[in-house]
């Protein structure tokens, strides 16, 4: 695995992506900012982190997505193989919120942003970014926000997460290789507030109550309704309250 260190950036995405642009690096490239200027999540949302205090990296993954109907498989890897990370690092009530927020008890600790490029080859490269809180323990503007430092009480060593996490993305590949179906079951058996009534509003800031039931093949979740119909929505069409 090769890592790149800076100091600080704009966005770490953005500068494995440019790099990757301008020369064949290998597989799981990886980099890493102590800061990052202008960070982003999804739908265009700033990504918010004191500087020093997280993980912020971005990992080069090639030879995974052949397809644009595969490129959610990718975030089913990246996200499973946050949690197994921080399982090891006993951190508790660990899950998924739909599609890749990484959730401990009801507190958001990370969030991940994929962005996926067409060669001229017609090969697709993708570039998986995670911001980590580890050690922040200020989040007076971020009232559904927490870090490991703050849910265990103990500083931890972000430096050796890298590695970890890359390790575990390595093993899901493998793993997806021979049975992406367990993988499925695995990422649906973590998601947050799966098969519970919880409320939802749409993209006419309407409020309507819904059950998580899956998600689709391409990353729609899928939400029974109270009229007994499932409705699938796109990441842009919903938004989860709780």
């Amino acid at each position: 695995m090769k890592l790149i260190k800076l100091d600080a950036i704009d966005s770490t995405n953005d500068f494995l992506k440019a790099l990757s642009s301008q020369e064949e690096l290998d597989n799981f490239t990886v980099v890493t900012a102590e800061n990052q200027t202008k960070g982003k999540g999804q739908m265009g949302a700033k990504w918010q982190s004191e500087s020093g205090k997280n993980l912020i990296m971005s990992v080069l993954v090639k030879d995974f997505v052949f397809d644009h109907e595969q490129v959610f498989n990718l975030s089913i890897i990246i996200s499973l193989s946050v949690i197994d990370a921080l399982k090891t690092l006993n951190i508790p009530d660990l899950s998924i919120k739909w599609p890749n927020d990484i959730m401990s008890y009801t507190k958001k600790i990370g969030g991940i942003l994929i962005e996926n490029t067409l060669k001229s080859d017609g090969r697709i490269v993708s570039v998986a970014g995670l911001g980590l809180n580890v050690n922040q323990t200020n989040f007076d503007e971020l009232p559904n926000a927490s870090s490991l430092a703050v849910i265990c009480k103990t500083q931890f060593d972000k430096n050796a997460l890298p590695l970890l996490i890359i390790e575990k993305i390595q093993e899901k590949i493998q793993s997806w290789e021979k049975n992406s179906a367990d993988l499925w079951d695995e990422y649906f058996n973590s998601l947050f507030r799966k098969g519970v009534p919880m409320p939802f509003k749409n993209l006419q800031h309407q409020n309507f109550m819904g059950i998580i039931q899956g998600v689709s093949p391409v990353g729609k979740i899928q939400i029974l309704l109270e009229d007994d119909s499932v409705s699938e929505f796109d990441i842009k069409e919903v938004q989860m309250l709780y």
